[in-house]
């Protein structure tokens, strides 16, 4: 499967050197580096990000007899708040797990299915559910299944304000090791499978079909931890402090950090412009 190219992905900057955690795994490092001047770009992102919460083109119908604009009912209705409740927090979460899909689909050459956000019940609530999942047909077709295709399911932990760094991506590591257990793996295909064809997206339902029976149609299965950090709270030690060495899946276990500058602000920018220019 060929890698999917995001523009505003190039503000992802990759180190050449990785870091290392205590028991010798190695992760990945990048740094988000945005250019607010790059209007053209931050306007494609933001219609990426909002189409999660709401296909452009099926807003007008979902407004109607709302009485709001596109952007109050957007604001309103399906970003998650602002200010209130745990409406930031939410935020938070959902732009870190989308940014991973997006580097998984950019940089690592997985497919995700963009399934998550799009029919929450509470707007100020995480989706239950893996983080992200993402996939690799070695030939390209779920008609042909190979056991060298791949399914990678990403547990996300985002840190983008506070005094004091916490260890992410330990608690990444540590909730990635349910992620294969039967049943969520089970509910989490199922719930992507039926939203796909929901949404009359049938060629991608069966892409996630093909990884429904891990017996009967056998490939491999790969785990990540990704912790996203405002960079005045990325601590290399702390990082370097996570530990592995329990997780079921060490061997095929993926660990990445992305930090970038005032991220809970950009966070904000990026809901804003997205309700706007819909």
């Amino acid at each position: 499967m060929m890698a999917t190219k995001y523009p505003h992905a190039t503000w992802l900057k990759t180190r050449a050197e990785k870091l290392q955690t205590v028991d010798g795994k190695e992760v990945s490092v990048y740094e988000l580096k945005v250019d607010l001047a790059q209007t053209t770009k931050l306007t494609a992102w933001a219609k990426h990000f909002r189409e999660h919460y709401c296909l452009d083109s099926m807003l007008d119908r979902m407004l109607s007899g709302t009485g709001k604009t596109r952007a109050q009912y957007l604001m309103d209705l399906k970003f998650p708040d602002a200010t209130e409740d745990f409406g930031p927090a939410t935020r938070s979460g959902d732009f870190a797990e989308i940014l991973v899909a997006d580097l998984l689909e950019h940089d690592y050459g997985y497919w995700v299915p963009r399934t998550r956000y799009g029919d929450k019940k509470v707007r100020n609530e995480s989706p239950k559910g893996t983080d992200v999942f993402g996939f690799k047909l070695v030939n390209g077709d779920p008609a042909k299944p190979s056991p060298r295709d791949s399914a990678i399911a990403v547990e996300s932990k985002a840190q983008l304000k506070g005094r004091k760094a916490e260890a992410r991506l330990q608690d990444a590591v540590d909730h990635s090791r349910k992620d294969w257990e039967k049943f969520r793996l089970g509910e989490s295909l199922n719930a992507a499978k039926q939203r796909l064809y929901d949404m009359n997206r049938d060629d991608e339902a069966l892409r996630v079909e093909r990884f429904q029976d891990p017996l009967g149609r056998p490939y491999v299965k790969e785990s990540g931890a990704v912790a996203v950090y405002c960079s005045k709270l990325y601590n290399e030690a702390i990082v370097g402090g996570t530990d592995c060495k329990e997780h079921e899946n060490r061997d095929n276990l993926m660990l990445v950090v992305v930090h970038g500058q005032a991220l809970m602000s950009l966070v904000h920018t990026l809901y804003g412009t997205a309700a706007n220019e819909a």
